[in-house]
């Protein structure tokens, strides 16, 4: 096509128009998943001149992965801001140079002149460009000198860091295409941000175009995408996906205010895109791509935190994993490491209890072992909540009470210095545990004067502070039947981590055992039934891990309190199962199931930890102060394998489509035997826990927008070891992903 309605076009315009229309995704030109195209019309005549992808929401998943990888993993938020803005003015003058090209295709897809797209559309993209250019070396911060009362002796100074806050998506109409993209697309560019750039479906093409000169620009893949399609399916899909924005930057938790942040997830991308990088290094001959990796994570562990762990893991570049549970992982090892010996030193009857204190977490689990067709199998049982509480805590907890030691010396330290003490804490910690014959340990906290060396405070930990502070306060002699403790919260809290209230490790391990006092009553080919009078689930072995569990002190606490729990209530004491590298066991125990994957070795079975189930809100009429009953459907039983389904359940619900509809959701450890379907009108406070919410958008393709469609939903476990859900609308052959809500209160 060289001419166009009396429009002699340009070689550049004609070449456009002639290839096939793609979209950008990840630095690639691809085509709709379904597909599936638009028509784009001329609006003088009416005429279909070409045509675009008909994106949906699963094109703008792949774009805001595209983009999410170029931001958490990428170079481009972290390059020179001289870099940022060469490349803008880099992009402006190829904008110029094509700035005919522009205008014809402004023309022929919006219906304007030639010369008013010309002279004032394209001259004023080229002209905010390259101000935005400008503004990428002018986004400074600020510092200012503090003046601090009564301490005049010291200098203190404030300063602001502006920082890019992540993936942006960016929606733009039909009136004026182009400038109204470079108004999005260049700020975004000039602060450091990924970006998803949705045209409007009447005039997609120099949405396209200005794609093509990004990448001849030089911007790396994913830092912009381009993804055509119509307002209520890529639109409606772009505007609500919990993946634009930054997931809330809150490590390191209760850093000073001048250490930058970064979200879990971003930790989580760049911890296993070294691991990737550094095993290509050393492996040069075996690619990392072509391993099949093995990522642990806590056992409790719920839907939507395997699945945001299972999203790092693809940022980082892997290929193929599986998620194993870490006190799974741990007892793997323990099996290889016996070397076939280990069904000697278990028999058909025995729980394990895996206790798994680490740096940040305690994660807890029971294993039974059962003998099916004259072999001895391992079936995992249950597992504890997610709990906040490990070494960390502790590091804490030492160097606050040496911070209060130094105040009842006169020397007050700031939040600061309490952070640097914690660190040097930590060091002290490891050495007395590690060595009993030291009985102090020296540890120096920097000083925050301009006398850094002269300035700094000496003091030391001795082995009674280390035994009052551990023992006493996270490992206390308790009852099994002690509550975890718990505070009224405050009306105000500061955004984080969700901490454990109760630092005492063993008042929550009690609660674990007393939860799950029936959790082996049914289950088949287990020899030993609990008492019916028990109080608490008998464990008859222990298996410790975790660096907190090498300290033989605090082990010998814990396995000396489960036996006098287990005397208490008649049962015979449980035996240590010992001999492996408490800092090695995942590892090995992640690696070992590589092999138990390819059918070799020992498989621990018990599927998913938990029930889960979706609240269905009942139909009542309207009273003032009364929210309306919620009753629980099973969706998923206790127990499914990886790589299995469960059936439909008969009900149907109503999804409005065109928009996210949200769902409440639940799930249970304790109840074992509620299949798919079961409605539960009641459940006792500790059966049933609200996990996050779930989201379906469904395309309004071939409905009208906020049409009701009934729908059944399904459950099915990945190979991977997440839950996966979905909606199949009724006399259908549609199946929509019901998504996890992984966003939560995430600002950025």
């Amino acid at each position: 096509m060289n001419a166009f309605h009396g429009i002699t076009l340009h070689p550049d315009t004609a070449a456009f128009l002639a290839r096939p229309q793609r979209m950008l995704i990840g630095g690639e030109w691809v085509e709709a998943v379904s597909g599936a195209t638009l028509p784009v019309v001329d609006p003088a005549s009416g005429e279909v001149f070409c045509r675009v992808p008909a994106g949906e929401s699963a094109d703008i998943d792949r774009a805001v992965a595209a983009a999410r990888r170029a931001f958490e993993s990428g170079d481009w938020p972290r390059a020179r801001p001289v870099d940022r803005e060469r490349l803008l003015l880099k992009l402006a003058d190829l904008l110029e140079a094509h700035a005919q090209e522009f205008a014809e295709l402004e023309a022929i897809d919006n219906g304007k002149p030639v010369t008013i797209a010309r002279h004032v559309d394209v001259a004023l993209a080229v002209d905010f460009v390259r101000y935005m250019a400008g503004w990428a070396t002018k986004l400074d911060g600020s510092t200012m000198e503090l003046s601090v009362p009564l301490v005049r002796d010291r200098e203190f100074f404030g300063f602001t860091r502006r920082e890019p806050v992540g993936v942006v998506g960016a929606i733009i109409p039909w009136n004026f295409p182009l400038l109204m993209a470079v108004w999005k697309v260049a700020p975004a560019l000039a602060a450091g941000c990924t970006m998803i750039l949705k045209p409007a479906e009447d005039t997609p093409l120099t949405a396209l175009r200005l794609g093509e000169l990004a990448q001849q620009a030089g911007y790396p893949a994913g830092v912009l995408n381009v993804v055509t399609g119509l307002g209520h399916t890529a639109g409606a899909a772009l505007a609500g996906h919990p993946g634009v924005d930054r997931r809330a930057a809150i490590l390191p938790a209760e850093a000073p205010a001048e250490v930058a942040r970064i979200s879990p997830l971003t930790a989580s991308i760049r911890y296993l895109s070294h691991l990737r990088e550094a095993w290509n290094a050393a492996h040069p001959d075996a690619p990392f791509d072509a391993q099949d990796v093995t990522v642990t994570i806590p056992a409790s562990f719920d839907p939507a935190a395997r699945e945001l762990t299972a999203e790092a893991a693809r940022a980082a570049g892997y290929a193929a994993i599986t998620l194993l549970e870490e006190p799974q992982a741990a007892l793997y090892s323990w099996i290889q490491h016996s070397a076939g010996q280990w069904r000697k030193d278990v028999k058909k009857g025995d729980i394990i209890l895996v206790v798994d204190v680490g740096g940040g977490t305690t994660d807890l689990s029971l294993i039974a072992v059962l003998e099916r067709d004259g072999n001895l199998e391992l079936h995992r049982v249950a597992v504890g909540d997610h709990i906040l509480l490990g070494g960390d805590n502790m590091d804490l907890a030492l160097a606050y009470g040496v911070a209060r030691k130094l105040a009842g010396q006169g020397t007050q330290l700031d939040p600061w210095q309490t952070r640097a003490l914690a660190h040097a804490c930590r060091g002290a910690k490891e050495t007395l545990l590690g060595d009993a014959s030291v009985d102090a340990v020296p540890v120096v906290v920097p000083s925050r004067g301009s006398k850094l060396i002269g300035g700094s405070i000496r003091t030391e930990v001795t082995r009674e502070e280390l035994t009052r502070s551990l023992l006493d306060g996270f490992f206390p002699e308790v009852a099994v039947s002690d509550a975890p403790l718990s505070r009224a919260r405050g009306a105000l809290t500061q955004l984080g981590l969700p901490y454990a209230q109760d630092a005492a490790i063993t008042r929550h391990l009690g609660a674990f055992l007393s939860r799950q006092r029936g959790a082996t009553a049914e289950l088949e080919g287990f020899a030993t039934p609990q008492p019916d009078d028990a109080g608490f689930l008998h464990p008859t072995a222990v298996l410790f891990n975790g660096g907190v569990l090498k300290s033989g002190l605090i082990a010998d606490r814990l396995l000396d309190l489960v036996n006098r729990w287990l005397a208490d209530d008649g049962a015979p004491a449980a035996r240590l199962l010992g001999g492996t590298d408490l800092d090695l066991a995942v590892a090995r125990g992640a690696a070992y199931y590589g092999y138990v994957r390819r059918g070799r070795g020992v498989r621990i079975r018990g599927g998913t930890a938990q029930a889960y189930y979706v609240a269905v809100e009942s139909a009542m009429p309207a009273i003032p102060g009364m929210e309306p009953p919620v009753q629980a459907l099973c969706l998923a039983p206790f127990g499914m394998e990886e790589g299995s389904e469960a059936e439909l359940p008969p009900q149907e619900f109503g999804l409005v489509v065109g928009e996210p509809v949200r769902f409440r959701f639940f799930g249970s450890s304790v109840r074992r035997h509620d299949q798919v379907g079961t409605l539960l009108d009641f459940w006792a406070p500790d059966e049933l826990q609200e996990l996050e919410e779930i989201e379906a958008s469904l395309p309004a393709e071939g409905r009208r927008a906020g049409e009701i469609v009934p729908v059944r939903l399904h459950a099915r476990i990945t190979e991977t070891g997440t839950l996966q859900l979905e909606a199949l609308p009724v006399g259908g052959t549609e199946r929509w992903k019901v998504e996890f809500d992984v966003r939560g209160d995430s600002s950025a």
